[in-house]
């Protein structure tokens, strides 16, 4: 399979690139993103052929499907990283909490977040081929909270790889930054900005297309390549969990083959949506996906109304941390899928220029085929919270909560919902303590204690230790001096 690119090509970029150059490499010309050339189709005899696949299995030939230049032993070891999730064999389960809403539990890995879905086996790729080629890498990441533990983890001590994670100082949960600052591993950075994630992600952006850092990179003997969804390396792996909880719905006799879901995904870069969406074209029996927002509710705009406005728009610090995000770097490949590149150049260019673009009637119905969107406030969430522990015993992160939301307003008719819970409540545990009890300011620790204690929930232990680590991260600086950091860490 090959990759194309979102705003077309120009002349220092070759026209179509292969699935390891795409990752390795992976900002195209103009600034704009790789996306599959085509995307391999998924019939009803697929789906029956796994009904009785483990995650593993089903992981692997959709991996093949795609026709990736990876070594299929390569593949075969990423994967197995599955296998130290909580439970090997269920890696993601899904969970019926009433009726017609399931929740796929995306957050059993190492770090307790989605990410080690995408993250775990891509470290694998990415480290393999760059000991394959003899070549080092620097992976830069920017992370809102989740993507930052995820990548440190998948990628301490790899050959060949270092790594330099951008966070915002402050703009995280306590346990988000313990899992970051804590890790000592020779080959990772840590660095603290004072700012927000846009601004992260915008340096993230600027260093990977920048010829300057790049020579001076060289100069050193090393190759840059990034670890966060802009990558389609973290994409692939996600569209996978997506067709997993289909088959869960059916083998729990939920619904039956063939029967139409929704898909409801609490949004921030778009990565997981736009997981969805693909495994949505390739042949997932799917009605909708509902895109849930926190109060930086960008996209519900862009969804509702085809504006994507950020002209008097500033991010706006919430209980659900990891979807203070305005610039949702993964709309853009919707965007092409839909529209084409020209179109996409034109409104990305527009964007950058203009902080403002906005798409035609016939645009925003055809993209409104595929999505529905609305959001939900801090004070709505902790509602959600609490009324989902005390009806259904089951808890919920301040994330996950948005999604409760957007099922009441947009998927009012029999359809099932899968929710996508994209961390486990241990994250976020003062929000959550909170709802539940009503103590205010507490210390993630004492919260852990109190949730713990309400709900008989166990604190897994890689989140009790971090609160005895000794911090070894301890940058923190002007978002201006982000570059030198890095330069000065390599």
């Amino acid at each position: 399979m090959l990759f194309v690119q979102t705003r077309g090509v120009d002349k220092d970029k070759k026209e179509k690139v292969t699935f390891s150059e795409a990752i390795l490499d992976p900002i195209a010309s103009f600034g704009g993103l790789y996306s599959p050339e085509s995307l391999p189709k998924l019939d009803e005899e697929f789906f029956k052929n796994h009904l009785n696949s483990s995650y593993k299995e089903l992981a692997l030939d959709i991996l093949e499907r795609f026709d990736v230049d990876i070594d299929k032993d390569v593949l075969q070891k990423a994967v197995d990283l599955y296998d130290n999730f909580d439970d090997k064999n269920n890696p993601v389960p899904v969970v019926k909490v009433k009726e017609d809403l399931y929740v796929s539990e995306l957050y059993h890995g190492p770090t307790r977040a989605f990410k080690d879905m995408a993250l775990q086996p891509f470290g694998v790729v990415l480290s393999s081929i760059a000991k394959k080629r003899d070549e080092k890498y620097l992976i830069l990441a920017a992370t809102s909270g989740d993507t930052g533990p995820a990548a440190l983890e998948t990628f301490k001590n790899k050959p060949n790889v270092k790594v330099a994670c951008m966070y915002p100082d402050g703009g995280t949960s306590d346990v988000q930054r313990l899992q970051m600052v804590t890790e000592d591993a020779d080959n990772l950075k840590v660095i603290g900005i004072k700012g927000v994630f846009d601004d992260a992600q915008t340096a993230l952006k600027r260093l990977l297309a920048s010829e300057r850092f790049k020579t001076a990179l060289k100069e050193k003997g090393t190759k840059l390549s990034a670890a966060n969804s802009v990558n389609f390396g973290r994409i692939i792996f996600q569209i996978i969990y997506h067709i997993h909880s289909y088959l869960e719905l059916v083998r729990q006799k939920a619904i039956t083959l063939g029967e139409k879901v929704y898909l409801n995904v609490p949004s921030g870069n778009f990565g997981n949506a736009l997981g969805g969406y693909y495994a949505w074209k390739m042949g997932l029996y799917v009605k909708k996906i509902i895109i849930s927002s926190n109060k930086n509710n960008i996209l519900t705009q862009l969804i509702k109304e085809g504006r994507y406005d950020l002209r008097n728009n500033k991010v706006v610090p919430t209980t659900s941390p990891a979807m203070d995000i305005l610039k949702s770097s993964n709309v853009e490949r919707v965007l092409f899928d839909l529209f084409g590149e020209e179109r996409t150049k034109e409104l990305m260019n527009s964007l950058e220029e203009n902080k403002y673009y906005e798409l035609t009637e016939d645009e925003l119905t055809k993209l409104q085929e595929y999505f529905d969107a609305d959001w939900c406030s801090d004070e709505e969430g902790k509602e959600f919270i609490k009324e989902t522990f005390e009806k259904y015993n089951y808890i919920i992160d301040p994330h996950t909560a948005t999604c409760f939301k957007s099922y009441q307003t947009c998927a009012n008719d029999a359809t099932k919902s899968i929710i996508y819970s994209t961390a486990e409540w241990t994250k976020f545990s003062p929000v959550i303590a909170n709802a539940l009890t009503g103590e205010i300011d507490t210390h993630d620790i004492d919260a852990l204690k109190s949730i713990s204690k309400t709900a008989n929930l166990s604190i897994p232990p890689m989140i009790q230790e971090l609160f005895e680590k000794e911090i070894t991260q301890k940058t923190i600086i002007e978002k201006e001096k982000i570059e030198e950091e890095i330069l000065k860490f390599i």
